[in-house]
């Protein structure tokens, strides 16, 4: 009977060893759940933060978007007050049997002159036409 006498010892001193380890960590497990609660209520108020913050955002970008164009309209009335009125175009009343001639258009507006190119001293870029040349 002692070795049912010494199982039992065994059994006993693991079952209160394993019993006073779960007490420590359940200590530690409940201040673990009150950090995680605190933490995710923190999470929680910095996303509706974050949500307001964006509502805020997308109003001044309409407010910016409206006042940008009320700035347009504006600068183009200006431009247009400002602007000398265009003569009044006269119709010339046309002769029997005169035939119809076209308006001439408005003379196109200068073109842009070319960027000056710095001379090379590389191979000619002119093109060659005709025999003898390959």
């Amino acid at each position: 009977m002692s070795s049912i006498n010494r199982f039992i010892a065994v059994v006993v001193i693991t079952s209160s060893t394993l019993l006073l380890g779960c007490d420590q960590s359940k200590a530690e497990l409940d201040t673990t759940k009150q950090q995680l609660q605190t933490v995710t209520s923190e999470r929680d108020g910095l996303k509706t933060q974050l949500d307001g913050a964006n509502a805020q955002i997308t109003g001044l970008k309409q407010q910016v978007a409206d006042l940008q164009a009320k700035a347009a309209a504006a600068a183009a009335a200006a431009a247009a007050a400002a602007a000398p009125p265009a003569p009044p175009v006269e119709e010339k009343k046309e002769k029997k049997g005169a035939k119809h001639v076209a308006a001439k258009p408005e003379a196109p507006a200068a073109p842009a002159a070319a960027p000056a190119v710095a001379p090379s001293s590389g191979p000619a870029t002119e093109t060659r036409k005709g025999r003898g040349h390959f």
